[in-house]
């Protein structure tokens, strides 16, 4: 409509005398019309002024770009003797923008987010189709696809106008089905395991993945793309993917996919510069060697690519890039990494933009270049995962822009801060009684990058409650601190005969030694009593009274895992000692773990853990009750946890050694059709002995083992665990227990 005005006025100014090739010089200028906006503010969009000349097409400009303002509904331009005359129509100025029919708060900022029309602009009429068009999209991203939308004007005083938008929200569009069109060789179980969208499930009531949402829809088709070129599709191809709707509000999701052949590598090399020094990657050829013939997999190619980065990263070529030319010939796949040396570029800035709350120094400690250093496309997207691993920010973008000189390049670093607290509360319910759990924690205190914790969990045995903060970067280096004070009661008087009551506090610090392998050092003083019944043997009560204990600790932790949730391949390794300093027992502990995961099958996990752990007095006393081992629940199942292992009398007395070997493997088969159920099979061997004041009861030689069946199953209050185990071997003072369940949520 503007333009339509714009042009009629131009016809209408081709009949006045004036013409583009007849100018005249402008004595005055005078403005009607306007109210709230200046003169000076119209003459300066006009961009006339008294003694210029002017044109037919200048005053064509004038109306143009006072249009272009927005700040007037009707521009005309008359000239006269000199004399330009221009008459201004004001649009009205925006007082409030309201909605109506909209109860989340949310929902309303997205919106108001994503509207050009604000409270004290102009406003302007052709735009509020488009604004309701932005509206409803915007509904539709958050799974609102039936929502409608109104606008309405309120005249106010002073040309202000309330702007109200009325919205009939609707439902949710809830996914009832997703389907794979094409899909012969997986499951239609793990394909849906594979991507966000959750078909709608009554007990999901937290999920906002069981509706329709375009995004989400974007993300499934990278991931399911992503899934197949690793399993040896190099050609797969997800054609389409849409909504069909089923009933009134809810929808099946249909990806059409066409996978391709699975293809294998064949010939891969490294195409080098001439100053490149080659015998680094003598570990990459071999690994060639390795993968000729085998399946391809995109994530075989990636892991390449960051060893060639990393390694060309220490050889000092920091402006080298690396990128790969593929031939494919017989479903056989040659690869040609080819290192090339880009212009070297010196790092003349980083900026940092976004963080209103979190302190600069804590993210400039992500920073893996500084300013000074050789540019880096590698070292500048590993600094961008670096800050979005904080996890204090909705989104973290990154631009490179060009220096002052030539050389030179200028980064900067946009972050969009979320909230860093949480609130969690939890129950839970299993064969050994009844749990409560409360907490509150802060990720980002101050932001200063402090995570600060405070929770305590209720058993019908014991309270535990612990306060902690931990500092990632302590002055600013890539070190950890933590300090944290516990409290905590054990009433075992029924099957342990005594009970504690143990306070204190631990120091520490945290780094990263090598590559995946993280060093933990701390120190820890704690306050002990111990009571015990008249039940007690004379040796366990001997050991009655109070106790002040320090000790040294010292952890290493490997984790080659490539995933820490739902892990299907790696090794996790971990070594812990803790070291008496002031003692009166002075118990020394050592323990290790070691845990490796691999895929036998298509979709089929096992797993394989070692653990053993001892406790032994170096001064000679007896182990501290406190501090004797029992056997992990989740080490030997199909035994009742703590009744294993030496005993006492009537009481179980625990060990001074603990030993476990665990096999287990999913069972993917056996709930192919549901997404909320998974099981496994296991095997258990484990022995607990050592007693050190009387050998009649030392267990060293009873090996015990089950075997059996465990199932994870999600229900509407959370997570369902049950175990079905046969003792296979135990000693006659073990406590069987064939079933076990825990059921438990957070909220």
């Amino acid at each position: 409509m503007r333009l339509i005005k714009i042009f009629l006025l131009a016809i209408l100014l081709n009949y006045l005398p004036l013409s583009a090739s007849n100018s005249e010089v402008i004595n005055q200028i005078k403005i009607e019309g306007n109210n709230r906006i200046t003169d000076e503010i119209i003459l300066m969009f006009s961009q006339i002024d008294v003694g210029k000349d002017i044109t037919s097409s200048a005053v064509n400009e004038i109306i143009k770009n006072l249009y272009e303002t927005n700040f007037f509904n009707n521009v005309s331009v008359v000239f006269e003797d000199n004399l330009v005359l221009i008459i201004v129509d004001e649009a009205p100025i925006i007082d409030k923008v309201i909605f109506t029919g909209l109860k989340a708060k949310k929902i309303e900022k997205k919106i108001r987010d994503n509207l050009k029309l604000k409270s004290r602009n102009s406003y302007n009429e052709f735009q509020i189709s488009q604004e309701v068009n932005t509206i409803e999209t915007t509904l539709k991203t958050l799974g609102y696809y039936f929502s409608k939308v109104e606008a309405h004007v309120e005249t106010l005083e002073n040309n202000m106008i309330n702007l109200e938008y009325k919205i009939d929200i609707g439902s949710k569009a809830k996914i009832r089905k997703i389907s794979f069109l094409g899909n012969k060789i997986f499951k239609d179980k793990k394909l849906k395991s594979i991507i966000v969208s959750e078909e709608y499930k009554f007990w999901k009531f937290i999920s906002g993945k069981k509706y329709l949402q375009e995004q989400l829809t974007e993300i499934d088709k990278r991931l399911l793309k992503n899934f197949y070129l690793s399993r040896g599709f190099y050609n797969i191809k997800i054609n389409t993917s849409f909504a069909k709707l089923i009933n009134d509000d809810e929808f099946e999701i249909i990806f059409n996919i066409d996978p391709g052949k699975k293809i294998n590598f064949n010939e891969m090399r490294i195409v080098f510069p001439d100053n490149f020094t080659k015998s680094n990657y003598k570990d990459l050829e071999d690994l060639f060697e390795k993968l000729k013939g085998e399946k391809y997999s995109i994530n075989s190619v990636e892991k390449i690519l960051n060893e060639i980065d990393k390694i060309t990263i220490q050889e000092e070529f920091k402006s080298s890039r690396a990128y790969i030319k593929e031939n494919l010939a017989n479903n056989m796949l040659n690869i040609d990494f080819i290192i090339e040396e880009s212009t070297k570029y010196v790092v003349e800035k980083i900026n940092i933009f976004g963080n209103n709350i979190t302190q600069e120094n804590v993210i400039r400690n992500q920073l893996e270049l500084d300013e000074g250093d050789p540019f880096s496309e590698i070292l500048t997207k590993k600094t961008e995962n670096n800050i979005k691993s904080l996890n204090f920010f909705k989104s973290v973008n990154t631009q490179i822009l060009g220096g002052e000189n030539l050389n030179s390049k200028i980064i900067n670093f946009e972050v969009s801060e979320k909230p860093t607290g949480e609130v969690m509360a939890g129950a839970g319910g299993g064969t050994e009684g009844g749990t409560l759990f409360f907490g509150v924690k802060e990720n980002n205190y101050l932001g200063k990058g402090l995570s600060v914790d405070a929770n305590a969990t209720i058993s019908a045995e014991a309270f535990k409650g612990k306060f902690s903060v931990r500092n990632p970067n302590y002055k600013n280096s890539d070190k950890s601190t933590f300090f944290n004070i516990q409290a905590i009661e054990i009433d075992q008087l029924k099957n342990f005969g005594y009970k504690t009551n143990r306070t204190g506090f631990e120091l520490g610090t945290g780094f990263e030694y090598l590559e995946d392998l993280n060093l933990n050092l701390s120190t820890s003083t704690f306050v002990e009593k111990i009571e015990t019944d008249s039940t007690a043997s004379s040796r366990q009560k001997s050991q009655a009274g109070n106790y002040l204990d320090t000790f040294a600790k010292l952890n290493f932790d490997l984790d080659k895992r490539n995933q820490k949730f739902k892990t299907s391949e790696g090794y996790r390794s971990n070594y812990n000692i803790q070291i008496p300093i002031i003692s009166d027992t002075n118990t020394l502990t050592n323990s290790y773990n070691y845990k490796i995961y691999s895929e036998l099958f298509e979709n089929q996990i096992s797993s394989f853990s070692f653990f053993v752990k001892t406790a032994t007095s170096i001064s000679g006393d007896d182990v501290k009750l406190t501090e004797r081992l029992s056997m992990p629940s989740n080490k030997l199942r199909g035994f009742v946890r703590g009744k294993v292992g030496p005993k006492d009398g009537n009481d179980y007395i625990g060990g001074n050694f603990v030993t476990s070997v665990n096999l287990q493997t999913s069972l993917p088969i056996l709930f192919e059709n549901s997404q909320n159920l998974d099981a496994v099979i296991f095997f258990d061997a484990a022995n607990i002995w050592g007693v050190d004041y009387d050998s009649s009861i030392d267990d060293a030689s009873n090996v015990r083992s089950s075997i059996g069946i465990g199932v994870d199953y999600l229900t509407v209050v959370g997570p369902l665990s049950f175990s079905l185990s046969q003792v296979i071997s135990k000693s006659d003072n073990d406590a069987e227990e064939t079933f076990r369940f825990n059921l438990g949520t957070t909220f």
